[in-house]
């Protein structure tokens, strides 16, 4: 199979669960990083993409940073954030986590939109993108800014 720009993450998949099945975040971080540089090829389009999920991923990375072992596994965090009833404030890992995640599936129906429609334009992918995907999370204002945004890719 011929390599290409997702080789890198689909080698890391390979790695981000424990034998147990739970996920271990350094790996899964790492695979969440390789992303980043892909979204560089899309120009300023995906720059407010990128800089969410950098932000997440690094928010994740200093709480892991912080004690390696105690974070080893994803959900550790979580729970000491449910425990501690901070879950959900907006700086909160579990916040981080769930965006980073929302995040990867618009990215992942984005490419699937590209593939499977190459004869959509870009603004035609991210809209309907965003509409499966992120448009259900966001206020009025936010929606109206991506499709402003997605209109001028």
């Amino acid at each position: 199979m011929a390599e290409t720009v997702f080789t890198p993450s689909l080698e890391g998949m390979k790695h981000v669960k424990a034998e147990n099945g739970v996920i271990l975040t350094k790996p899964f971080l790492e695979v969440c990083k390789q992303i980043l540089p892909v979204l560089d090829k899309f120009g300023a389009a995906m720059a407010i993409v990128k800089s969410d999920i950098g932000g997440n991923i690094t928010r994740l990375e200093n709480k892991y940073s912080s004690d390696p072992s105690k974070y080893e596994h994803l959900y550790s965090m979580i729970q000491e954030e449910v425990q501690n009833k901070t879950a959900k404030g907006s700086s909160s890992c579990t916040n981080g986590l769930l965006w980073l995640t929302r995040a990867m599936d618009f990215l992942v129906e984005l490419f699937r939109n590209l593939l499977e429609h190459p004869d959509w334009t870009m603004s035609q992918a991210c809209t309907d993108s965003y509409t499966k995907t992120l448009k259900k999370f966001h206020g009025w204002l936010a929606s109206s800014s991506f499709t402003v945004e997605s209109f001028t890719l």
